[in-house]
């Protein structure tokens, strides 16, 4: 069963940036796309990007277009965020998951991935 450990938040300035990363532990990504959420105090996880299994096709929720790019390395088993121009607004707890249910659900669904990593926080300061 594929476990999945998210890093490199941190507090940064209003303006800076953060790369986040979802690392598999005990499994692979194989085959796997891979999802980026965000939950800030108070209100429901919400979808921010993904990427297919093989890195060709990224979705993004349209408040981090142009601002965020998420890209994968299959042989590190690695799933990246990379957080630019970040605004108070994106302070939140960062998750990554696997879209197992992607036949059934929407990729911006949270009900279309499964094995939630437990979760990196960025805060951003203004």
């Amino acid at each position: 069963q594929v476990q999945l450990v998210e890093s490199g938040g941190g507090l940064v300035q209003a303006g800076g940036s953060l790369r986040l990363s979802c690392a598999a532990s005990g499994g692979t990504f194989a085959g796997y796309g891979t999802g980026w959420f965000r939950q800030a105090p108070g209100k429901d996880r919400e979808f921010v990007a993904h990427i297919s299994w093989t890195g060709v096709n990224t979705y993004y929720e349209d408040s981090v277009k142009g601002r965020f790019t998420i890209s994968r390395d299959n042989v590190k088993n690695t799933v990246y965020l990379q957080m630019n121009s970040l605004k108070p607004e994106d302070t939140a707890v960062y998750f990554c998951a696997a879209l197992v249910r992607g036949r059934i659900y929407a990729t911006y669904d949270i009900r279309a991935y499964d094995y939630w990593g437990q979760g990196t926080q960025v805060t951003v300061s203004s």
